[in-house]
């Protein structure tokens, strides 16, 4: 038989050198798992850009044309997205119950799923939903609800959420109609 005892203090070590890691992330109350879904180029990828941009992990001057979470190169280059990538953003959130006391806020982390919204990778934008808490909606303010928002909105229901609303380019209501 084989002896691993030998690697037990070595991984002690490490698991040490972890704790401290442990303090990044809160407590799972405090950690929401959210899946960006809409039609392909509504905006999504743009809306996933200013919310890291918001975190200060890109600047807001290149939010929209980085495409930070679009890490393929196939996905630069065709400009849609493929795979469904996920970052960790840090939110400071006023619980409802601590309205009474001052500046009581609490650090959240929203792990933030970029899915893709092409009819191709429809299977990447289940598999984000199911395990999701919840999921934000984007529709082109022009465009309005298209078959895919329809199917992305049913598999939203499917999983029992409510998606959150957010309507994208409504400066296109002035430029283009």
């Amino acid at each position: 038989s084989n002896n691993f005892s030998y690697l037990v203090p070595i991984i002690l070590n490490y698991v040490k050198l972890l704790l401290p890691m442990s303090s990044i992330f809160p407590a799972p109350p405090l950690t929401r798992l959210v899946t960006i879904i809409a039609q392909v180029d509504h905006g999504k990828t743009t809306l996933a850009d200013s919310l890291i941009a918001s975190n200060g992990i890109i600047s807001e001057r290149l939010a929209g044309t980085l495409r930070y979470l679009d890490s393929l190169a196939e996905e630069q280059r065709r400009g849609i997205t493929m795979r469904t990538s996920a970052i960790a953003l840090q939110h400071m959130y006023a619980m409802p119950q601590k309205k009474k006391v001052k500046d009581a806020a609490e650090k959240m982390v929203i792990h933030l799923l970029d899915s893709p919204g092409h009819m191709d990778f429809s299977l990447e934008v289940s598999s984000a939903l199911q395990i999701s808490d919840g999921a934000l909606l984007v529709v082109d303010a022009v465009e309005g609800l298209c078959a895919r928002t329809h199917q992305v909105l049913r598999e939203a229901f499917l999983h029992e959420m409510v998606p959150i609303l957010i309507i994208n380019k409504v400066d296109r209501l002035c430029t283009e109609l």
